[in-house]
């Protein structure tokens, strides 16, 4: 399964945030560190915003900080969240599929899909910046 790349950029954001400290980086900030154009790290952070997973400030002295929600959320969440629920392939398209009254293969994808979101079900944020992985977020940092 691959991921959209919002659903990528959400997670990495959340990760970069975890480990940001007391400091709060700015929207152009985390893009940079990122290395993702700064409108579509401004799409991903005000969904972010509006699930509660981080708290942006705007003006001087502003920026993004996780909230204790976003430090505990789960990742298959997260990724339920920006994937969306639909199936992973299209059978009932501009063309559908012959085989859609007797297909198998479409509840063998479906249950992968479940099991796939499962296995990230009880990892959290957290989780996910334990070393190895925070010590190198906090070294690509853009900021002094």
């Amino acid at each position: 399964m691959r991921l959209l790349r919002s659903t990528d950029l959400a997670l990495r954001v959340l990760m970069r945030l975890a480990v940001a400290g007391e400091s709060t980086p700015t929207t152009r900030e985390v893009a940079a560190d990122m290395d993702v154009p700064y409108t579509h790290a401004a799409k991903v952070v005000a969904e972010l915003q509006h699930l509660g997973l981080l708290a942006a400030r705007r003006g001087r002295g502003g920026g993004l900080a996780l909230t204790e929600e976003g430090r505990t959320a789960s990742v298959g969440a997260v990724v339920r969240t920006f994937e969306g629920d639909g199936d992973v392939v299209e059978c009932e398209g501009a063309t559908p599929c012959p085989l859609h009254s007797a297909c198998r293969l479409r509840g063998a994808l479906k249950r992968a899909q479940e099991a796939f979101f499962a296995s990230l079900d009880p990892l959290t944020v957290a989780d996910m910046v334990a070393a190895p992985t925070g010590p190198v977020l906090l070294g690509i940092s853009s900021r002094p």
